[in-house]
């Protein structure tokens, strides 16, 4: 590992690593556009340019690994003067319309002017023009003026999903990014390009002149799309409420962790937030008598449901739990089933058609946390019913009680007739969920509101057995409440003395379940922090 000396610090790196890496290691910003550390070296924009001694002109740093002994310089004066300059050329066509930039107040550069430009341009001609607004796909619109030809984009679409949709064409000024003849740009990973173009060239259709950045606030989260649990931030438009017709996500970004999604994440999870403000969205219990349902709170439903509980007998209950709740919440669920002596217990309900996978992110299992619910114990015990078998039982009255968490049973693969006579065939129907799940809800006698996951704290358990923490970004609407948080309240109700029902944050509930399933031993959510944590083999 070679040693080299950065403005003064030492520091010791990797065989191979070029001086922007090497820079950061030792506490130094070195302004780039072009470079991006998962894509190939372009040296397009020679905007990172340091001194080396004995070395007679400035080198990009992008292109020039690290050496023993080398001395770097990323502040001596020529180097100030070279970006201005560069800088200057980058800026000579570029338009003056951050006013009404998407990229603005997250565009490099305005940062990078700040920080490295202040010259008094000199610039006297007309700039060159160039199309505007031009829709590259579904989700990517390009606006060619802003463009500074980095070509992130282009290397991305080549090296990382092959789909090779984006080029330059023409030749000096008039350079320009554009699609292939026949080409569109909606590879399934397509809103990566948006995320590393530098300014305000690429932006995203759906976000596109709905709110400014600097009203965003941002909580780190996870995926609930599929089984990866790619790393995302949840952007948040809590403060304008006029803006982006009154949604309070505004955009899910991909954050980086090496070893789930590193900087990427699919198209299907990006955009698969709208649901969170849908007015599907259940915000107050429902009580249903026939086909009148009305809202009420949580003082008449719970007392009702703790009531039912107690008259029937355990083996005339099912709990269809769902991979789409946490392990905290999956942890009180088993107490409770254990304390209650039911063992129809169970999570897993085929889906009607497989899910899309591909070899590098997307996985078919289109839960967050089916690896925990399995790791969790959430298993018909000694005797009992898997999910068919509770639906069975249900049409022929020999179940009393089915309990469905998060499930519209009409998307699995199980004939509608019998999920509907399996619906009329209980007593008494519980869903619990953050939105109306067809005709579950429909036709549950007592309807309970969850709070969506990024409105709590909690873990999923991905696909590989990595622990993953998603934090809170934002209040749930009207009554709802983390699906912990209501069984906890079911389970004190009913009077058991398990220390899980008095607990009053999700932190407690997952020290419990760390102390009691081994895969999870040892953990904490200090320890997974933000990267995540693998569970015991």
């Amino acid at each position: 590992m070679p040693k080299l000396t950065i403005n003064g610090k030492e520091v010791e790196v990797p065989e191979g690593t070029n001086l922007i890496e090497a820079a950061k290691a030792a506490g130094a910003e070195v302004p780039h556009y072009c470079y991006h550390p998962a894509l190939s070296i372009a040296g397009q924009c020679r905007l990172c340019m340091v001194d080396i001694d004995k070395v007679p002109r400035p080198q990009i740093a992008c292109n020039t690994q690290a050496a023993e002994g080398m001395v770097v310089h990323t502040e001596t004066e020529r180097v100030k003067e070279t970006r201005r300059s560069m800088m200057e050329f980058h800026l000579i066509n570029h338009p003056l319309d951050c006013p009404v930039c998407d990229q603005a107040g997250e565009c490099f550069l305005q940062i990078y002017y700040m920080k490295h430009g202040l010259y008094d341009p000199r610039m006297t001609d007309e700039k060159v023009h160039k199309p505007k607004a031009v829709p590259l796909g579904p989700h990517v619109i390009l606006d060619a003026e802003r463009c500074i030809l980095c070509s992130r984009c282009v290397r991305y679409c080549d090296e990382v999903t092959h789909a090779g949709e984006l080029g330059i064409f023409h030749r000096g000024d008039h350079s320009e990014i554009g699609l292939f003849p026949g080409k569109t740009l909606e590879n399934k990973y397509s809103g990566n390009v948006i995320d590393i173009c530098p300014v305000g060239a690429l932006t995203d259709r759906d976000f596109r002149f709905q709110v400014r950045v600097w009203y965003l606030d941002t909580a780190k989260s996870v995926c609930n799309g599929c089984a990866r649990g790619c790393n995302i931030e949840v952007h948040t438009n809590k403060h304008r409420t006029h803006h982006n017709e009154g949604r309070r996500v505004a955009r899910l970004k991909p954050r980086f962790n090496a070893d789930v999604n590193k900087w990427w994440i699919c198209d299907a999870g990006r955009y698969g937030f709208k649901w969170m403000d849908d007015k599907s969205r259940l915000a107050q219990p429902l009580h249903r008598i026939g086909a009148q349902a009305t809202e009420v709170s949580w003082d008449r439903a719970l007392p009702e449901l703790v009531t039912t509980l107690q008259r029937t007998r355990p083996e005339e209950i099912g709990f269809l739990a769902s991979p789409q709740m946490s392990n905290e919440d999956l942890w009180v669920l088993r107490r409770l089933a254990e304390q209650l002596g039911v063992t129809n217990v169970d999570w897993r309900v085929p889906p009607r058609a497989p899910g899309d996978e591909d070899s590098f992110l997307i996985r078919a299992d289109k839960n967050p946390n089916s690896r925990g619910a399995a790791l969790i114990g959430i298993t018909p015990g000694q005797g009992g019913l898997d999910a068919a078998g509770m639906l069975r039982a249900a049409r022929e009255k020999r179940l009393k009680l089915l309990w469905v968490f998060h499930h519209d049973l009409g998307a699995a693969a199980w004939p509608e007739a019998d999920v509907l006579a399996a619906l009329e065939g209980a007593e008494t129907v519980v869903f619990q969920g953050t939105s109306s799940a067809g005709e579950v809800s429909a036709r549950a006698h007592l309807v309970l509101p969850s709070a969506a996951y990024v409105e709590r704290e909690g873990t999923f358990t991905n696909f590989e057995g990595r622990v993953q923490r998603f934090r809170t970004a934002l209040t749930p609407p009207g009554e709802a409440w983390p699906d912990w948080m209501i069984l906890s309240f079911v389970g004190k109700a009913l009077g058991f003395q398990d220390p899980v029902f008095a607990a009053e944050r999700s932190e407690q509930v997952f020290n419990a379940l760390a102390s009691a399933v081994p895969a999870f031993a040892g953990l904490t959510y200090r320890g997974i922090g933000d990267a995540g944590a693998m569970v015991k083999a």
